[in-house]
């Protein structure tokens, strides 16, 4: 579904250096497949995301979207980000429509898909709220409402529960699991936190630091469905402390797992 060939990104810095946030990145992602890219901060996760979604261009190599070059953004591809970015003057039911009211596709089957869609992330009753009458999880759950209200293959998500408290932030890794088990995608999945990757992932890429590399490919072998006592499982544990070996040892990737 998703190709990432030899992918190189250099930023121009404001003193005119230049700064390599990635460096020959190679991956595939099949389709309706979760896949967390995890590692330090600065090493291009979001960066690698954003190329994908079409929202920056590589210096080197390219990326394809079911075998079509990605040169912009994509009407088959959703994206969240860390704050959900919400229209504070518009309701719940306007914001997810958004999308659709932008390209004038709001019909009446647009709006069962989006209250089908507020219903599904547990926002049922909550319409006609407006954002700041809702909790931070809350308005997570109604921008990735948004992100999905055009139906696309594939949903980018920039550490999209990170300014969450714990315990919303739980709530909301079973809610995503629960929301894809419902409506597969194909997702990728930018994140800090290591349980949270392997609880949620098929495979957890890990990023060497700057300039960013793929370290290890990780396949996580929990059965689905999962929950949190999946983390004491020996599997989890293993892929965790794999994770963190890579990351907190600051390994760098050999040459035969750059692709």
């Amino acid at each position: 579904m998703i190709r990432v060939d030899r992918v190189t990104k250099v930023f121009r810095s404001r003193d005119g250096a230049d700064v390599t946030a990635l460096s020959d990145v190679s991956m595939e992602i099949g389709r309706n497949e979760f896949v967390a890219l995890v590692g330090a901060s600065g090493c291009g996760k979001s960066t690698l995301l954003r190329m994908i979604g079409g929202l920056l261009s590589p210096s080197q190599g390219g990326i394809e979207v079911a075998g079509t070059p990605v040169t912009g953004p994509r009407r088959d591809t959703g994206i969240v980000f860390q704050s959900p970015t919400l229209l504070p003057w518009a309701t719940v039911l306007d914001n997810v429509l958004f999308p659709l009211k932008i390209m004038r596709q709001v019909d009446a089957g647009a709006m069962d898909r989006a209250h089908a869609l507020i219903d599904l992330a547990g926002l049922h009753g909550f319409d006609g709220k407006y954002p700041r009458e809702l909790s931070g999880g809350m308005q997570q759950r109604a921008a990735i409402c948004r992100a999905l209200i055009q139906d696309p293959d594939i949903l980018l998500m920039d550490e999209p529960f990170g300014a969450l408290d714990a315990l919303t932030r739980e709530e909301m890794t079973l809610e995503l699991l629960r929301i894809w088990t419902e409506q597969p995608k194909t997702i990728v999945f930018v994140t800090h936190s290591i349980p949270e990757a392997v609880l949620l992932a098929d495979r957890v890429i890990v990023m060497s630091p700057r300039p960013g590399r793929i370290a290890e490919v990780i396949d996580v072998p929990l059965p689905r469905p999962r929950d949190f006592a999946s983390e004491a499982s020996p599997d989890f544990q293993a892929c965790a402390g794999r994770i963190r070996s890579l990351i907190f040892g600051a390994r760098r990737p050999r040459a035969d797992t750059a692709a």
